[in-house]
């Protein structure tokens, strides 16, 4: 009896979805039962992440690409792919101590990452100006993606028993600062639960709760944090304490605290501050319970309608902490701005709610984790040689057209609709053979290049010349570009493009499924734009007094930015080399009317509008975090960017046309645009468990993965659903955080 033939699973896209739902189906568990082809448009994996080598190695990214603390599932299945290669690297080492593979040995994931505790947002003086808070978060305990233990995490009642030990650590440092005098901005912020605040039964802590109550003894600091510590015990306790008598003992401290505090901390920044995240913080705890969160079975999903803005007022936060920059940094962070637009910005409370509670909750080891080198290098270069020797196939150069559905009118009574022809564009053949091999190496690491290798191409010197971009939704009609029908290649399809896309390749199935065409047009995207230079000087020099750090709430256009010298190390410059490199992101207004399909220049106009928002916000607005940036004459210091190309040190006579030397993107092909998590739109997003279709499922961080914010996390997430989805692997209670409340 010969072997058994092997499903055939197609996944459209590259990014961390299709990856995801690659890696488990591929998993040597499954024994070979399922083979994987990766139609991928252009020539390399990353969707959103994807990263490239251009001039002097250095790296290229679409945007500002940090992973969370907290992102377990991505950084376990990334570690399981080191895990591999090393496991590979030893067998070749054994076979032969000169082979290539053996100098993998010494570099696991950690190598590639660089822990980081600092986050920094930036805001108004009090004094005029700009002021900026950092605050360090000390080192959590295990690392991302280690086993969970048997406490859940992601409980409510955990969620806010944390919130409250947090609140009382601020309180009792606000008390401090104010009695000393001291004037700081930055802090540091201890999570630690102090044991002494769960002691005691559920019926001792109801009494002490009712007690203080009917004594109305709150008029102190002192008794406050008694009165939270009392709350944090009731958390851990339920549901022996009845969630009843949570809500008038917080209403009572938050109204206390606010007489307290809010008429003595307008002049000081520090103070200031600290008081807006206390408010924050106390209008997010009361809500959980004035809503009855803990015990809705919808969990934070009951607020999905509100925004969060909007929640934090109902829930007693003041106007001042509300247009806080603590406030406006998660909607910059989760680019929370409809069509791009400054005026409108718009995120679900519980998106916001859920992102924060397991931002500051949930990461172990350090808060972020920056890659030592680009994504494409770091994640998608080894997932990529893994996939390849477990027998993935990968078609570059295919770009999806159209997701055709078999005819009603052929299906057996029963039947379920299923896809029955994937109809793709072949933008590039090869000169030899079948395979295109996209990786080029850079000092000793496999990466992507910016651009493809011309020379494996049919005709990749006519297309060097017409300059084409194989990555561009307007250049998908150009010569050279055939049409390919995969219609029995497949027994089941992974659809792992973004949202975005969908209206242009999945048009037949909009048409006729109304939930599809309600998930298109609620849950919504916005274009980004990103640049990033490199500087012949520390940013020390410049006037930043802060430890590197992640920073953002800063003006528009480019509200968050990141001190990234550390990847420098991993490019290959030549004299002179840079000190530093800074990366500055932020959404891309979209144009008053939808781009015309056929205009294919339209990306090159999008790409100089942000050139010169670049350019402008140098100018006029980097002083503001390196005060020596700028010259006497009020504009930039351009000699300060070093030029890859540049055959000399001298650089004085540098004018702003130096920045053409640097690298900028805009976002704006329907796959890369950012996904929103707006208000009302998560119950609108399909699930990829979704089994509408017989032989169809969905991948990305735009589904219904339960953690529904636009990420890392979320995609992978929905990876792994969408394996499930196929093979029953991994185990719904094994992707982490999938029964978040």
């Amino acid at each position: 009896m010969g072997a058994r033939k092997p499903i055939e699973v197609a996944i459209i896209g590259g990014g961390c979805a299709s990856i995801a739902a690659a890696f488990e189906l591929t998993r040597p568990r499954h024994k070979g039962a399922y083979h994987v082809t990766i139609y991928q448009l252009g020539w390399r994996l990353g969707g959103k992440g994807a990263s490239g080598r251009g001039p002097a190695g250095r790296i290229e990214e679409h945007g500002l690409h940090v992973w969370l603390g907290c992102y377990d599932n991505a950084f376990q299945l990334l570690r399981e792919c080191y895990d591999e290669l090393n496991a590979k690297a030893r067998k070749a080492k054994g076979r032969d101590p000169k082979a290539r593979d053996a100098e993998r040995l010494s570099r696991d994931w950690s190598h590639f990452f660089l822990p980081d505790s600092h986050i920094a947002v930036a805001g108004r003086s009090s004094h005029g100006g700009w002021v900026n808070w950092a605050a360090h978060f000390p080192p959590a305990p295990g690392l991302p993606g280690d086993p969970l233990d048997q406490q859940n995490p992601f409980a409510l009642t955990h969620y806010l028993a944390r919130a409250i030990s947090l609140l009382r650590t601020l309180l009792l440092g606000l008390e401090t600062f104010r009695a000393s005098g001291a004037s700081n901005v930055d802090a540091e912020v201890d999570q630690g639960t102090d044991p002494g605040a769960t002691q005691g039964d559920a019926i001792d802590i109801a009494a002490r709760i009712a007690a203080l109550l009917r004594a109305g003894a709150l008029a102190s600091a002192a008794i406050v944090v008694e009165g939270l510590a009392l709350v944090e015990a009731a958390l851990n306790s339920m549901p022996k304490v009845p969630e009843s008598m949570l809500l008038p003992v917080l209403e009572a401290i938050a109204s206390a605290l606010r007489k307290q505090f809010e008429a003595i901390v307008a002049s000081d920044d520090r103070t200031r501050h600290q008081w807006e995240i206390i408010d924050l913080v106390l209008a997010n705890i009361v809500g959980a319970v004035r809503y009855k969160l803990l015990t809705d079975p919808r969990g934070l999903d009951a607020i999905n309608h509100l925004d969060h803005r909007e929640w934090l007022l109902e829930n007693g936060a003041s106007e001042r902490a509300v247009n806080s920059p603590f406030t406006r940094a998660l909607y910059d962070l989760t680019m929370a701005y409809e069509g791009g637009d400054p005026d409108r910005p718009a995120i679900a409370a519980s998106a916001a709610l859920r992102g924060a509670l397991r931002f500051f909750f949930c990461y172990r080891g350090a808060l972020f984790w920056k890659m030592r080198a680009g994504m494409g290098d770091v994640v998608f270069a080894p997932f990529y040689d893994v996939l390849r020797a477990r027998g993935a196939t990968f078609k570059f150069f295919h770009r999806l057209r159209n997701v055709r559905l078999a005819d009603p009118r052929r299906l057996a009574p029963g039947e379920k609709q299923f896809v029955e022809t994937l109809e793709l564009d072949v933008q590039a053949e090869m000169q030899e053979g079948d395979e295109y091999h996209p990786l080029i190496d850079v000092k000793g690491v496999r990466c992507w290049p910016s651009e493809p290798d011309f020379s494996q191409l049919k005709g990749g010197a006519q297309m060097r010349r017409e300059n084409r971009d194989f990555e561009s939704h307007w250049d998908c009609r150009k010569a050279g570009t055939k049409e390919l029908r995969v219609t029995r290649d497949f027994d089941f399809v992974v659809l792992g493009v973004g949202i975005g896309a969908l209206p242009y390749v999945c048009s037949e199935i909009i048409a006729t499924n109304p939930f599809w065409s309600a998930m298109v047009e609620n849950v919504k995207t916005v274009a980004t734009q990103a640049f990033q230079i490199w500087l012949g000087a520390d940013l020390q020099d410049l006037g930043w007094d802060i430890p590197p750090v992640t920073l953002t709430s800063f003006v528009k256009p480019f509200d968050t930015w990141a001190d990234m010298g550390h990847v420098v190390p991993a490019e290959n410059w030549h004299e002179p080399e840079p000190l530093t490199s800074a990366y500055f992101c932020n959404v891309l207004a979209d144009p008053p009317h939808e781009p015309d399909p056929d205009d294919i220049d339209y990306p090159k106009r999008r790409r100089e509008e942000v050139r010169k928002n670049a350019i402008e916000f140098l100018n006029r607005d980097i002083e503001k975090l390196w005060p020596k940036a700028k010259k006497r004459r009020n504009a930039f210091r351009w000699d300060l960017l070093v030029d890859p190309d540049a055959k000399t040190k001298d650089r004085k006579s540098a004018t702003h046309a130096r920045f053409d030397t640097q690298y900028w993107t805009a976002n704006v092909n329907p796959s890369d645009r950012y996904v929103l998590s707006v208000p009302g739109s998560a119950s609108h997003r399909i699930s990829p468990l979704d089994n509408t279709y017989d032989n169809l499922t969905i991948a990305g961080d735009w589904t219904d993965c339960s953690f529904n914010v636009g990420c890392v996390e979320a995609a992978v997430m929905s990876g792994r659903l969408a394996a499930h989805a196929i093979s029953k692997w991994p185990a719904l209670e094994d992707i982490i955080g999938f029964d978040h409340p």
